[in-house]
C-alpha cells in the first residue's frame, strides 16, 4: 500500500534500483507463484513493520501475542490485495516498462479477471481478519488505505506529478493501522509516526522515479523527472522532504514518545539522509540517486527500530 516500492520496497533486490519486482520469470504458463509474486511480498514486508511499530507504540509492553498476529496477518493480506488490483488497473502500461513487464498480470501468465479475483479476495479477508476481532478503527484506516492506494494514487499517476505527494498518503497509514489495533484511538502519536512515513517516501520514490525516467515515460506515468527532464525540481523536492523528515523524526521526544538515545540516533540518521538528498539534486545523476534509495531504504528500518527499542526497553 506505498506508492511504489518501499513499496513502500524493502526486500531483497534484484539487481536494479527498485527491488519490489522479481527477476525476469517465464513468460508463459500460470505458476502458483504467480499468486505470491502478483500480491508484492517485498511492500507487503514493509508494510507490516510499519503496522508493527505503530501497534508495539501504542501498547508499550503490554502486548497481546495473539492479537498482534492477527493485525499483522490482516495488514498483509490487504497489503497484498492492493498490490494485485494495483496491478490489474496497470497491467498495460506495466508491459510497456522493462522493470515491470515481467509482473504475472502484464506478461499475460495471470490473467486480469485472475488478478482481480485474488485482489479482492486478499483486501476482504485482509479487513476481516482486522474487524472480526474487534478492531474497527484498524479496519476503517486499513480500508482507507486500500481505497486511496487503487482509487486515486493509482489512475493518478497517468495524470498528474502530484501523484507521489499524493500516494504518500496511503503509504503512510499503515502505522496508524497498528496503532489502532493496540489503542482503538488515533492521538496526536500516532500521527507524528504518520508524518515520519510520509516524509520518508517523497525522496525514496524520487530517487526510483529518477532512475527509472525514460521506462515511466514509456509507460505513461508522469513522474516528476519525466515531465521536467533537467531533474531541477525533483532534486529541490528530495532535500525539501528530506528536511521535513528530519524535523518529524525528532517530534517523538518533545511527543513524549521516547528518549535522548532515540533522539541522537534519528538526528544523524535523519543527517545523513539529507545529505545523500542534496548530493542527489546537485549531481542528479544514477549513481547518486541509487545512494539515495539505498539510503532510504536503511533509514527506515533504523528510525522505527530505535522508536521502538527506546518505547519498550
Amino acid at each position: 500500500m506505498s506508492a511504489e516500492a518501499p513499496t513502500a520496497g524493502a526486500t531483497g533486490t534484484t539487481g536494479t534500483l527498485d527491488p519490489g519486482d522479481p527477476a525476469r520469470p517465464p513468460t508463459s504458463g500460470l505458476r502458483l507463484a504467480d499468486f505470491f509474486i502478483v500480491a508484492k511480498p517485498g511492500v507487503s514486508i514493509m508494510v507490516v513493520l510499519s503496522a508493527l511499530a505503530g501497534y508495539v507504540m501504542a501498547a508499550g509492553r503490554v502486548i497481546e501475542p495473539g492479537h498482534l498476529l492477527l493485525t499483522l496477518l490482516g495488514t498483509a493480506l490487504a497489503a497484498g490485495g492492493a498490490a494485485a488490483l494495483n496491478q490489474v488497473v496497470e497491467y498495460q502500461l506495466d508491459a510497456k516498462m522493462k522493470r515491470t513487464m515481467f509482473r504475472p498480470v502484464a506478461v499475460g501468465r495471470l490473467s486480469p479477471d485472475l488478478g482481480l479475483a485474488a485482489g479482492v479476495i486478499l483486501t476482504c479477508l485482509g479487513l476481516a481478519t482486522l474487524v472480526l476481532q474487534g478492531d474497527l478503527l484498524a479496519g476503517v484506516v486499513c480500508a482507507a488505505t486500500t481505497a486511496s492506494y487503487v482509487f486515486v494514487y493509482t489512475p493518478l499517476k497517468t495524470r498528474t506529478s502530484l501523484c507521489t505527494v499524493i500516494g504518500a498518503v496511503p503509504g503512510a497509514l499503515p502505522p496508524l493501522i497498528g496503532w489502532a489495533a493496540a489503542q482503538h484511538a488515533l492521538p496526536a502519536p500516532a500521527w507524528v509516526l504518520f508524518s515520519i512515513l510520509f516524509f520518508w517516501q517523497i525522496p525514496h520514490f524520487l530517487a526510483i522515479a529518477w532512475k527509472y525516467r525514460e521506462d515511466y515515460a514509456r509507460g505513461g506515468f508522469l513522474m516528476l523527472p519525466v515531465i521536467e527532464p533537467g531533474g531541477g525540481s525533483t532534486g529541490r523536492q528530495a532535500v525539501v522532504y528530506a528536511a521535513g523528515l528530519l524535523v518529524a523524526s525528532l517530534m517523538p521526544l518533545p511527543m513524549g514518545m521516547a528518549g535522548p538515545v532515540y533522539f541522537v540516533g534519528a538526528f544523524l540518521a535523519g543527517a545523513l539522509f539529507f545529505a545523500a538528498a542534496v548530493r542527489f539534486a546537485i549531481l542528479r545523476t544514477d549513481r547518486s540517486a541509487r545512494s539515495l534509495f539505498l539510503g532510504s531504504l536503511a533509514y527506515l528500518p533504523v528510525v522505527l527500530g530505535l522508536l521502538v527499542f527506546d518505547r519498550v526497553g
